[in-house]
């Protein structure tokens, strides 16, 4: 195997940022999160993933440029700290990390539930232990093995999401054939914009994907061309398939009061589409989301870990650290594969609760630090430029300043007690500010426009 020198090592290519992005967005979200949204928006999915979709485009446009200029594995955190102040950056992506500590321990429980639903004799503990050392093991070989194993897994739940799809297509033919091309799921007399922007703002994190190729920088074959590249096409193309697949769904359930089990709807829809035999199938798809999510998050976290002991901020020589070998940072790795354990004392809601503080706090700061970026560069400005980099991102800011507002009292309490034993932290470290914490240098190449 080729030696890496200590470096993270370049080997991943356009398609592989795009399916480690749809593989860590995890397409088979979309049935997980039916119900629920078809009841708070009175069976109006589609139309809240496209409100998701043009709003998470604004930010992905902005990570889309920030990477351009950092091309670095630290993503918000290391444009907040370039771009803002190292302190402030620090902070973000020890914010940022609740999003990425607890995703791995989410697909751990989701593993747990469909497998033992499966095979309830099985201690639960088993599967647990089982996805995260399969992520862990696969992560440590390299993140070119990683992705080509997601790869894989992705085409196979894009794949039976088809055939969802057809069943489902068939099963309205069978009902009701002017239900196949009704607009009735994107706009009705019945619709209310609170309710479906309500929607969005849970719908947005089905987007959580499209800003972790950012973390992948350094192991990516022309990265100021390719990550931007990847960031934008992993919104437009998880875009179009929430919509497409959502609006079949609606189409044949235009109403949840026919649905038993609402937080369970898509096994339910699974078997009365395609019986036991395709319910089979669809379980096998969801496994296979859990895995490939699993690789996903578990290698972005490691590499944020990853670029703040690079930097100094966390301990360098445990964090610091990447395999001559392998080139992949082993200690982190497994350092996230031991915390994803934490999973066997959590519920689903409890785990699902930090993630949207972490999320939002990077999605806000990545666009704040495009505009602060352009106004740093002094260039001309014009009305392309201006609309580029100011009204783009301020209505980044504003989406995610009402996702924010949306955010349960028990997300915004345990995320300021993270932010707090953040803060905490980092007097230590700089020892009452009296230590200063480390800049990385990078080429600057915004054009400001």
């Amino acid at each position: 195997m080729e030696a890496t020198n200590g470096k993270l090592k370049r080997s991943l290519k356009l398609r592989h940022l795009v399916f480690f992005g749809l593989a860590y967005m995890a397409p088979f979200t979309v049935f997980d999160t039916f119900g629920i949204v078809s009841e708070e928006t009175s069976g109006h999915v589609p139309a809240a993933y496209i409100l998701t979709t043009i709003a998470i485009l604004f930010t992905a446009f902005s990570y889309s440029k920030m990477v351009t200029i950092f091309p670095s594995a630290g993503s918000a955190y290391t444009y907040t700290k370039q771009t803002l102040n190292s302190k402030l950056g620090f902070l973000v992506g020890w914010t940022a990390f609740l999003d990425y500590l607890f995703l791995p321990m989410i697909n751990a429980l989701l593993t747990v539930i469909y497998c033992s639903s499966v095979f309830p004799d099985v201690p639960p503990w088993i599967w647990c232990v089982g996805i995260l050392l399969l992520t862990t093991v696969m992560n440590i070989a390299g993140m070119k093995i990683s992705v080509s194993a997601n790869s894989v897994m992705v085409l196979f739940q894009l794949l039976v999401a088809a055939i969802f799809v057809v069943l489902t297509i068939r099963a309205i033919i069978h009902t009701d054939t002017a239900n196949l091309f009704t607009f009735n799921p994107f706009y009705s007399e019945q619709m209310s914009w609170s309710t479906a922007f309500t929607g969005a703002s849970i719908l947005a994190l089905s987007f959580l994907g499209f800003d972790a190729v950012t973390t992948l920088s350094e192991e990516t074959i022309e990265p100021k061309k390719n990550v931007p590249r990847g960031i934008i096409l992993i919104a437009l193309v998880g875009g179009l398939y929430f919509i497409t697949v959502s609006y079949f769904m609606q189409a044949l359930f235009p109403s949840t009061e026919t649905l038993q089990n609402i937080e369970g709807a898509s096994p339910e829809i699974a078997l009365h589409i395609g019986g036991m035999l395709f319910q089979s199938v669809f379980l096998a798809g969801a496994i296979a989301a859990c895995i490939s999510n699993g690789l996903a998050t578990q290698a972005s976290a490691a590499r944020l870990l990853y670029a703040m002991g690079r930097d100094g901020v966390l301990p360098k020589k445990l964090f610091g650290n990447v395999h001559p070998r392998y080139g992949t940072p082993i200690f982190n790795i497994v350092f996230i594969g031991i915390l994803a354990m934490l999973a066997l004392f959590l519920d689903l809601e409890t785990a699902a609760s930090f993630i949207n503080f972490g999320a939002f706090t990077a999605f806000t700061f990545v666009n704040l630090c495009v505009i602060v970026y352009y106004f740093k560069q002094k260039n001309t400005h014009t009305v392309k430029s201006i609309l580029v980099n100011v009204i783009s991102p301020l209505l980044g800011i504003s989406f995610n300043a009402y996702l924010w507002y949306n955010l349960e009292v028990g997300a915004l309490i345990i995320g300021l007690i993270w932010v707090a034993i953040g803060i905490a932290y980092l007097i230590y470290v700089t020892k009452w500010a009296k230590v200063t914490l480390p800049d990385l240098e990078f080429e600057e190449t915004f054009s400001g426009s």
